[in-house]
């Protein structure tokens, strides 16, 4: 079944191109089901790239969804329009009252700053409290990930002298995990981080790690306490994600100075001019595939039921 979406929102006209079942909602409200609540807290400065980056995720199974855009409540962008931000996407403060089956939370450029310096973390820890009564499941993203294992758990991020930067072999180290039903045993994940946790830290906390590297560390964490995964880098993003951040460090090189690395077995043969090949898409579709079904197994029916 379909992705709910608005007809007018940039991603129902490009994810319908691309094959994505897409339904208005004038033709959903004639279904005789209740589709699934999936919010999308955007903290991502290209707006539009990342609704396009799960839409097209969570709309790839066979559930109906209702997909919603949440932003957060004082904080305004500068690289969306506002009229965009106006149209599609709520503040927290006015969604407070409402239940979730699921939320994603998704990364911010901001990993180098504690996270108490952060502008908005103040609402932001009222919004990981507020998953726990009105959210069903929540899947944090790499900066989100870290933020959320940070406030339940006081896990650390520590600071890496050279930024993680391309495509890396991870392990399948739970096969029998739901959440990684299909998967191969290992599998290529694109990273693109200045931070890590550490596996230590982590287990530490007494957290599954379900999938890991040994030179990027733990990448999807599972918690079960709080009804959450982390996933600390990005099976979400498009074939070319990782060139445009490539170029776009090689841009403010120029005014910078900084050393500029290449995506690591990212371009066929480390060759920039060529296009990359898309190794992790399958396993994106089953990582998320696999979360959504989760939740449908579990939520309750009445919406009214979730965080009791």
């Amino acid at each position: 079944m379909p992705i709910k979406l608005p007809s007018d929102l940039p991603a129902f006209d490009i994810l319908t191109r691309e094959g994505v079942q897409v339904m208005s909602e004038d033709l959903a409200t004639h279904q005789d089901i209740r589709p699934l609540r999936i919010g999308l807290l955007n903290l991502m400065p290209k707006k539009i790239q990342t609704e396009n980056q799960f839409a097209r995720l969570i709309g790839a199974g066979p559930l109906q969804i209702e997909f919603s855009l949440i932003r957060m409540s004082e904080h305004q962008t500068r690289n969306t329009a506002a009229e965009h931000m106006a149209e599609f996407y709520r503040p927290f403060q006015e969604i407070t009252g409402e239940k979730f089956d699921g939320l994603i939370i998704t990364g911010a450029p901001i990993e180098h700053m504690p996270f108490e310096e952060v502008t908005y973390w103040d609402e932001l820890t009222q919004v990981m409290d507020w998953t726990q009564t009105n959210v069903h499941s929540t899947f944090g993203v790499c900066w989100g990930g870290m933020a959320m294992l940070h406030h339940f758990h006081r896990v650390p991020k520590h600071v890496l002298s050279e930024k993680l930067f391309g495509c890396y072999r991870h392990t399948n180290l739970a096969p029998a995990s739901p959440y990684l039903r299909g998967f191969s045993d290992d599998c290529v994940v694109p990273v693109s981080r200045w931070t890590e946790v550490r596996k230590p830290e982590v287990e530490a906390a007494n957290l599954p790690i379900l999938l890991g590297s040994d030179l990027t560390g733990p990448c999807l964490i599972e918690d079960p306490g709080h009804r959450a995964l982390y996933i600390l880098n990005h099976f979400e993003y498009e074939s070319g994600t990782l060139r445009e951040e490539y170029e776009r460090d090689l841009t403010q090189n120029q005014i910078t100075g900084a050393q500029i690395q290449m995506p690591v077995n990212y371009f066929p043969d480390d060759d920039p001019t060529r296009s990359p090949l898309n190794r992790w898409r399958s396993h994106a579709h089953l990582l998320y595939g696999n979360w959504l079904n989760e939740i449908y197994q579990s939520t309750p029916y009445d919406l009214n039921q979730i965080g009791r």
